[in-house]
């Protein structure tokens, strides 16, 4: 609710978060979030958030973003690794502290601005003892973005939950979870300046992929479908952008006879898969970066990759530092939320956007409204 109370009706059931001009008082007892039941039936209801355990914290959402990866599991249901529906959904987000847990460390206040990814590493595995956090054998997720408030672990307050500048618009910092998913993929392609770059795909990841590797002072050609997002490929400085149909182009053809040292499959197809390892230079690298669906599999042409010395890698997911390098190029003006988020919708419209999302819409990202 958005009046102020009397003073004397301020209780336990009210904490209160610092917006940009006025206090907004939240009735802690019920929010407003949307639930995923099973494939395709997404719902918004009033919830009942759960008490606060030991070093968590609760998170008034101010910006939450669509997702390829929730659209994903709308259509499929489910997430073997993420959520078991019935679960909140969403996990773009980006908000204040509205209320603290017991026992919690830090120096967190209610009212600081903050992003927090979707997943936090245990810290202790083989993989975490190896700098690989992503491949973390115990990674602990976080779904309900989609809601007015989100309930965060412990672990997530330690692992990935960051303060922002206060000038940072939430915008922008709900886009720090998948542009640190590209940071993780930028840095397994070892990028050089001057390399010639292809990207298939012009979803957000691919446009994220585009403007880092610009960034490191490459050549990238996009190839994707939907012309409002290979519109933005060119406004983003995309060199060269073609449409999924000219892909079928000889190789020399499609780089304009500079051969691309570098492929990065954004997609997640196994055709395109397979395409992306055939437009590659001898001695280049391939990041198959886009995740097919499960029970899928390619097959290489084995003299190609042994004869050209070919280079694969598969990039999944991201790592406290690439979260925080994401939000440092962020906070430094180099990822804006204008050049990703073209779409606008209010919570109480969220199953009719991600229908239209199965349908084919063309949004590149779409900001929801989870208080009307």
């Amino acid at each position: 609710m958005n009046t102020v109370p009397r003073k004397s009706d301020l209780s336990n059931r009210f904490k209160f978060c610092f917006p940009s001009r006025e206090l907004v008082f939240i009735n802690i007892r019920s929010m407003k979030a949307a639930i995923l039941y099973g494939k395709e039936d997404l719902r918004i209801e009033r919830a009942q958030p759960r008490p606060l355990g030991p070093g968590e914290v609760r998170i008034q959402v101010e910006a939450a973003l669509t997702c390829g990866t929730d659209l994903k599991v709308f259509k499929r249901g489910y997430h073997a690794r993420m959520l078991v529906p019935p679960a909140p959904f969403g996990h773009e987000l980006a908000g204040r502290v509205c209320e603290l847990g017991p026992s919690l460390n830090g120096g967190w206040a209610v009212g600081d601005r903050v992003v927090v990814a979707n997943s936090a590493p245990c810290g202790h595995c083989p993989s975490c003892a190896n700098q690989q956090e992503n491949l973390c054998d115990d990674l602990l997720f976080l779904n309900g973005a989609y809601a007015e408030m989100v309930s965060v672990p412990a672990r997530l307050v330690e692992k990935n939950l960051l303060k922002l500048k206060a000038e940072t618009d939430f915008r922008d910092a709900a886009l720090v979870e998948p542009l640190a998913c590209v940071v993780q993929g930028i840095e397994d392609c070892r990028l050089k300046p001057g390399q010639n770059v292809l990207v298939i795909g012009a979803g957000p990841i691919g446009l994220m992929f585009l403007k880092l590797a610009l960034d490191q002072g490459c050549f990238v050609t996009v190839a994707g479908r939907g012309e409002r997002r290979l519109e933005t490929a060119r406004r983003l400085g995309a060199h060269h952008v073609v449409t999924g149909t000219e892909l079928g182009q000889s190789r020399s053809a499609l780089s304009r006879g500079s051969a691309f040292d570098v492929v990065i499959e954004a997609v997640g197809k196994p055709e395109t898969w397979d395409l992306a390892v055939r437009l590659v230079r001898k001695g280049g690298t391939v990041n198959l970066f886009g995740g097919c669906p499960a029970g899928t599999s390619v097959s290489l042409d084995t003299s190609l990759m042994h004869y050209s010395s070919l280079n694969l890698c598969s990039s999944f997911h991201h790592t406290p530092g690439t979260v925080r390098k994401a939000l440092a190029r962020i906070e430094a003006g180099a990822i804006r939320s204008r050049d990703f988020v073209d779409g606008d919708c209010p919570l109480s419209e969220l199953p009719r956007l991600f229908r239209s999302m199965a349908e084919g819409n063309r949004f590149v990202k779409t900001l929801v409204r989870v208080r009307e």
